[in-house]
Parts: C-alpha cells; structure tokens; sequence
C-alpha cells in the first residue's frame, strides 16, 4: 500500500518525466533518470517491486537509470495510481498520454485484468 504522498510523488514524476508506450504488443512506462538519481530509482522498484530497474547505462556524455513498469506491475500496480490522479484539469498533456495509452493496448489491458481477477 502506497501513502498519499508516495501516490502523489509516483503521479507527479512520471506525469512530468515519465514515457508512456508500448512495443505494439504491450504498454508501459519508462522514466530514464541520470545516475545522480539512483536513489529514487530504487525508492520506485520498492513501490513497485513488478517493475524493472536497467542500468546504469553510459552513452556518450550521459550516465541514467531507465525504470519499466510493463505487464502485471503497470496494469495493476501503476496505472490505479496514474488513473486516479493524472487529470485533464492538473496536466492535459499527460492525462492525453495516459489515455493513448489506455485506448492502444485496451486488449492487452483487460487480458491482464481478467487473469487477476481485477
């Protein structure tokens, strides 16, 4: 269970740093973070210890971390959280994101959901 606060921070970064996508066969969502910000990368993971955290990687002048929630972790574990807080009224450009996502890979979303019962 995530305090009120911890939903509002998960809702805040990836709202505003996060990448909403998918490979064409499942949605998720990615934030890539300088290495400078391991600690928060890791604070995510043990929110949400179905998602992934890669790295470090090191590209040219850039050193970052990049967390993936996909499968059973986005779908049941972040997406609650985006959808109750990521609103067209706080930021309509994210909540658009949110709802692409949503529509795209509606499928694969509810064969999750219907796998847990949710």
């Amino acid at each position: 269970m995530l305090s009120e606060t911890e939903r509002g921070l998960v809702a805040g970064i990836l709202m505003s740093e996060g990448s909403f996508g998918g490979d064409g066969k499942q949605p998720h969502i990615m934030l890539r973070k300088h290495i400078r910000h391991e600690s928060l990368m890791r604070w995510l993971v043990a929110r949400f210890p179905r998602s992934r955290l890669y790295g470090p990687y090191h590209h040219g002048d850039r050193s970052y971390y990049q967390w993936v929630a996909r499968g059973a972790a986005l779908v049941e574990d972040v997406l609650p959280v985006l959808d109750e807080l990521v609103v067209p009224e706080l930021d309509a450009h994210a909540a658009a994101r949110l709802a692409e996502l949503r529509e795209r890979y509606a499928p694969y979303i509810a064969r999750v959901q219907a796998r847990s019962g949710t």
